[in-house]
């Protein structure tokens, strides 16, 4: 069964960094697309960014767009996403997610992503 943790998250000021780290383990890492999701308090999951499983190709949500960076390293079954100039609205709970089956494209639809981790809170103060 597939396993991803996601690391990293805290609390931080308003134009803060932070980089967050998803390990997986359970199946081979470069077959696959990855994603990173965040979830608000009282809001519907939404879409961050997502790396095809080559590490060629990238999508980022509009939010995130400029502030954030998405890279695996396949041969540490990791991806990570770096976060520059922290806004309060990217206070959330940020999940990883991988897809069930082989595939490259990088999907912004959560539907495309069947395994999940648990999460990690990123609270950022004004």
């Amino acid at each position: 069964q597939v396993v991803l943790v996601e690391s990293g998250g805290g609390l931080v000021q308003a134009g803060d960094s932070l980089r967050l780290s998803c390990a997986a383990s359970g199946r081979t890492f470069s077959s696959y697309a990855m994603a990173w999701f965040r979830q608000a308090s009282g809001k519907e999951r939404e879409f961050v960014a997502a790396i095809s499983w080559s590490g060629d190709s990238t999508n980022y949500a509009d939010a995130v767009k400029g502030r954030f960076t998405m890279s695996r390293d396949n041969a540490k079954n990791t991806v990570y996403l770096q976060m520059n100039s922290l806004k309060p609205e990217d206070t959330a709970v940020y999940y990883c997610a991988t897809t069930a089956l082989r595939g490259n494209y990088p999907y912004t639809d959560l539907r495309n992503y069947h395994y999940w981790g648990p999460g990690t809170q990123v609270t950022v103060s004004s």
